[in-house]
């Protein structure tokens, strides 16, 4: 074959992983999905923080015979970076006695990232968030993608709606598991977002105002840590009915069942966390001018404040690169899309704000604040 003719042998061997590796990957998805699901995080901690194989299939309630399995699955996962392993040659092959003896003493410890899987029951773990994304309901989204891409109706339907015959949010309004598990996802990835924005910039980007409507604010995570930081704020959240019915009663937030495309409650400023990375310019400039008519002047602290992808932005190697890009192409299935700084650019200015500055570049999410 001419196209492996001009190829050397070790460019073969890497086409080849390549290949291997990329069609492969979703199952380092799925592997993390299942060591959740398992509660092997629970376990490592609740061992005090390292644990043997052993360890883990008794912290797990498993069977003694899942633990050759059970080391296949930490052993990928320790590579990927999800656990870390004490002895970079676990899996090596060797003897029975000595391989029994790996085991025995290989202990897999917890990494920041699997640190936040921990207590996957407890509103806030981000275990909540691996399981929304590994998803049937999203995961066999994918598999139809390509008949999208040929199908001439295609732009007047996401692909999620091609596949299940209506959209993410209307999914959600019909199946109460799918909208519990959505809304536990953007509670546990809020709790973490939020905790970085106060602690670097909270005061510069909430102190000066009074009042704030959350819109799209879900269960009010994000607006229940602002009132902690700053107990002078009030907030109201804004969400579509079948949210609100179901977010939890604390007392000081307020909510408010309503359609941010008709309604927006008035306030110092509005906030907009991954809101209008699920539309379309033509709707985010709808939404944003909506945010205009409810915020108070610049002099008074009036503003919007977006918390979103900001693509292209910080990313120093190619990792946060790829997880960028990752996360734009996840949002093409509900016809959402990641923003980089001339898109954001011309959404505000359509929607007739005067300026806008970016607050805060944090790894996978910005702050932007636009000015009227």
């Amino acid at each position: 074959d001419s196209s492996m003719d001009a190829m050397s042998s070790e460019d073969l061997i890497q086409a080849q992983r390549m290949i291997f590796h990329h069609s492969l990957s979703f199952a380092t998805s799925m592997a993390l999905k299942c060591v959740v699901e398992l509660g092997i995080p629970d376990a490592i901690h609740l061992n005090g923080g390292s644990a043997t194989l052993d360890n883990i299939i008794t912290g797990t309630g498993l069977h003694a015979s899942r633990l050759p399995y059970v080391k296949r699955l930490m052993n990928l996962l320790s590579i990927s970076g999800v656990f870390a392993s004490s002895d970079p040659s676990a899996y090596a092959t060797g003897s029975p006695d000595q391989a029994n003896h790996r085991d025995e003493v290989v202990m897999y410890k917890l990494t920041p990232m699997s640190r936040l899987l921990v207590d996957r029951y407890k509103i806030g773990s981000m275990s909540y968030l691996v399981q929304f994304l590994v998803n049937p309901l999203t995961v066999t989204t994918f598999f139809d993608m390509h008949a999208w891409f040929k199908d001439e109706r295609a732009s007047t339907k996401s692909f999620f709606e091609m596949v299940h015959g209506c959209s993410r949010y209307e999914m959600a309004r019909r199946n109460s598991d799918d909208n519990a598990l959505y809304n536990n996802a953007m509670v546990s990835a809020s709790h973490v977002t939020m905790e970085i924005i106060l602690r670097e910039a909270g005061g510069d980007i909430f102190g000066r105002l009074n009042s704030l409507t959350d819109v799209g604010g879900g269960h009010g995570t994000a607006s229940a840590a602002i009132i902690a930081a700053f107990q002078h704020i009030k907030c109201s959240v804004l969400d579509l009915p079948h949210v609100v019915d179901k977010a939890p009663a604390n007392g000081t937030v307020q909510f408010i069942a309503g359609d941010m495309f008709k309604f927006i409650p008035k306030a110092d400023a509005a906030l907009l966390k991954w809101v209008l990375h699920c539309w379309g310019d033509e709707d985010c400039v709808k939404i944003l001018r909506r945010c205009l008519e409810a915020i108070t002047e610049r002099e008074a602290g009036g503003k919007v404040i977006i918390i979103d992808a900001l693509m292209e932005a910080g990313q120093a190697d190619n990792f946060s690169k790829e997880t960028q890009a990752l996360y734009d192409f996840h949002m093409m299935h509900i016809d959402g899309v990641e923003r980089d700084k001339l898109g954001w650019e011309k959404i505000i200015l359509q929607a007739g704000f005067h300026d806008y500055k970016i607050s805060l570049v944090l790894g996978l999410h910005s702050v932007i604040e636009a000015y009227p």
